[in-house]
Parts: structure tokens; sequence; C-alpha cells
């Protein structure tokens, strides 16, 4: 069996540099945030044009098919899908306030305001909770029943994004003194200190499997630390400037980096190896594996020639890597 599975991540890797990229283009700024719905059928975008979108990438780049989600009154710093249902979404944005949408007609079906302009959001695992993070530290708990703040918490030091674990008993927040506060949940009580970085902790992901947790850094690296005591086991040094978005393989068996280098790194999470980079055209600032499939959605700042002439323009674009032909 373990031989069967080298064999196919062998013909996978193999396969990654004939894979093709798509182009999905519809905002009027760049993009700071995309992810996929829990069944991978819809892709997710978040902008600074104050808009998100609803996009099926895998039937169509046009963006006449796409679905505008209009509300905000601000940038769409971040946005998650609930984990317990394919067709609800939730965005934080700077105008402090958090919608939740329904991708099938594109209307706001909540709108939760909160205390400050919010950058990071996270859903627990159970669908029950969001956590919403604003500039000013504080962690907001939306009961999705009432969608009502029951509680929040505020952070003593800079936060830079929040997240549950797979069992949604803890809660994990990246700080700017490069650690990773680990939290019981619901009573927020703090449980461990994992410091493994150097600067500014920018970004963590969960694998899918439960077996590891990733934390990127403004010390340009990638760090992998069991779940189950938290020991660091590997450290990715893959790119040159800091690192602002990592995202796991469904099957975690790949993970994919960026930064402001022109490239994604993808390596291997076992052996720690580079097996692709997918060249970019500007700083990264989101990449998401499909939950199922080898597809990696990532949006950054490109830029493109004004119409007319007379200077460049955000492109407002995300892309896809992974189609084959």
């Amino acid at each position: 069996m373990q031989h069967q599975l080298t064999q196919q991540l062998e013909k996978t890797i193999s396969g990654f540099p004939s894979l093709k990229t798509r182009e999905y283009k519809a905002h009027k700024s760049n993009v700071h945030t995309v992810g996929w719905n829990c069944d991978g059928r819809r892709l997710a975008s978040g902008s600074v044009d104050k808009t998100a979108r609803v996009w099926a990438p895998e039937r169509t780049s046009d963006p006449r098919s796409s679905i505008e989600l209009r509300g905000h009154t601000d940038s769409v710093d971040q946005l998650r899908w609930d984990p317990t249902h394919p067709d609800h979404l939730a965005t934080a944005s700077c105008d402090k306030t958090v919608r939740i949408w329904d991708a099938r007609s594109g209307k706001s079906i909540h709108k939760v305001d909160t205390s400050g302009q919010n950058i990071n959001i996270s859903w627990s695992p159970d669908g029950q909770c969001i956590a919403v993070g604003n500039k000013e530290d504080m962690v907001s708990f939306i009961d999705t029943r009432t969608f009502k703040v029951e509680h929040t918490y505020q952070s003593k030091v800079e936060v830079n994004e929040i997240s549950w674990n797979h069992a949604g008993d803890l809660f994990l927040l990246t700080t700017g003194q490069g650690t990773v506060k680990i939290m019981a949940y619901p009573s927020m009580k703090e449980l461990r200190v994992l410091d493994g970085h150097t600067a500014n902790c920018y970004c963590l992901e969960l694998d899918p499997r439960g077996r590891y947790l990733a934390t990127g850094s403004a010390d340009a690296l990638v760090n992998l630390w069991e779940m189950n005591d938290f020991s660091c086991v590997r450290t990715f040094g893959k790119l040159d400037w800091p690192i602002r978005t990592i995202s796991f393989s469904f099957d975690g068996e790949f993970i994919a980096s960026a930064s402001e280098d022109l490239a994604i790194d993808i390596s291997s999470v076992e052996s720690g190896e580079t097996v692709h980079k997918i060249e970019c055209y500007a700083a990264m600032n989101t990449v998401a594996w499909h939950p199922s499939k080898y597809l990696l959605a990532y949006a950054g700042d490109e830029q493109e020639s004004r119409p007319g002439g007379g200077g460049s323009v955000m492109a407002g674009n995300l892309r896809v890597f992974g189609f084959s032909g």
C-alpha cells in the first residue's frame, strides 16, 4: 500500500510541469483572499474593491458567470466558507462588519456589526461560531444561531491570523512576536506558546489530516509542527521574502507557500523538498488548495496597463493552477 501511494505521488509530481493555469478577472482592484467551499464546486474571492465574488472555476472563467457579492463599504480582507454548508460564506471587512452570504442568490443574509476594522476570520469546524479579528487585535466570537457577538478576546500583542483546530477545542493565533498562541476553547485560557520564528508570524494552516500545523513568517520560513505535542519537525526555507500565505493540499502531501517572491513554492510535506514552482507576476496575498483535487487558487497584487495608456492599474484577477490540457 505504501509503495502504491509513493508511486501515485511520484506520478502526481511528475505531472505538475504540464498542468495549466486559468485566469479569472472581474474585480476592480487587487484580490486579498480566496477560498473553496466544502464541496469544491465554488471558489470565492474578496477584494480591495469592497466586493466578494463566487466562481465555478472548473466550468468557466467567464466573469459574467460569477456572482458578485455587494454590500461592504470597505475592503474585503479575508473570507471563510461554512465547513458544514456549501452555500454559506462569511466575509470580514474593514467596514467593521462581518457579512454572511448565500452563494446561490448572492444575497447578504446576515450582517454583524463589530467594534473594529476586521482583517482576519475563521469558521469553527462545527459551523456554530465565527471568529473575526480586527486591527486592534481583538477577536470577536459570533454565534451562528443568533448572529450576535457572544464574547470577545483582547490580545496584548499583534494578531495576524486565527484558526480552530479540527476538533474545535483549541484556538490558535499567530502574533507579531513570531509566536503562535495555543488557547483552550471556549475558555481562551493560554495553554502553550510556540516560539519558532525570529520575526512576525503572519499565517497558519492545519493539515487536513490533523497531523501538522504550518506557520509562515516574515523570517521567510515555514515551520511544520506536530499537532500531538507541538514539536517543530521541519522547516521550509524555499522563499526569500516574508511568507504571506500557506495552504495544504487536500491529502496533506503538499504545502504551497507564497510571498513577494515571483513564484509560489509547492513542497513535499514529508521530505521538505520543492516539487514544483508556479511563476507569478507580483507579490501574492493568498493561496488555497481545492478540498479534493490538486487545484491551487491564488491571487496577489498583479498590475496591468491602464486602458489608453498612462500608467498601470491593479488587474483585479485570481488564477487557478492544476488544469490538464
